[in-house]
């Protein structure tokens, strides 16, 4: 059995589907797994920490967890833009050899939970950027849209070891 986390692997793609939360940056689409869900939250502003890494908006505090919140459009180098009253944090948790950790993801619009059909996931184009291979499991064709389908877990991974290195530095 494939760990929901894992990468899209084409010879292990067959019958069923899998719950996606979809959200926008800019117009692009992308997509993260259900069950990496904790809640979703509206913007409201972070504790800013000193010397975090690009993309590091800084810290919230989630009923007694700090929880990292990160800039999706920074982490991504899009053009940055203003908050609204539709960016929201998409707070999400994964198993972590600590425990379960959370992190935060600012996006601009959070779109719908959709299903999508194993079948119709397809591997990510190798680019020449290994960070960019290790943040994007799959992408999938919905409402004739290219979704971009991320491992989130890996972009926690990554997170904790800019934050630990920014420490360091420190």
């Amino acid at each position: 059995m494939q760990h929901r986390n894992a990468p899209i692997d084409s010879g292990a793609m067959g019958v069923g589907s899998r719950k996606v939360l979809t959200f926008a940056l800019g117009a692009e689409a992308y997509g993260v797994d259900i069950l990496s869900l904790k809640e979703i939250r509206g913007w409201s502003p972070v504790t800013r920490i000193p010397q975090a890494p690009e993309g590091m908006l800084g810290v919230l505090n989630l009923r007694g967890a700090v929880v990292p919140v990160i800039d999706l459009r920074v982490r991504f180098g899009l053009k940055t833009a203003e908050f609204t009253r539709h960016t929201v944090i998409i707070v999400l948790s994964f198993p972590m050899e600590r425990g379960p950790r959370e992190c935060g993801i600012v996006v601009d619009r959070v779109m719908d939970v959709v299903d999508v059909d194993l079948d119709r996931i397809k591997p990510a184009p190798d680019m020449s950027s290994a960070q960019v291979n290790e943040l994007i499991q799959g992408i999938a064709t919905l409402d004739e849209q290219m979704l971009i389908l991320l491992n989130p877990e890996n972009l926690v991974k990554r997170e904790q070891a800019d934050v630990a290195l920014a420490s360091s530095a420190a």
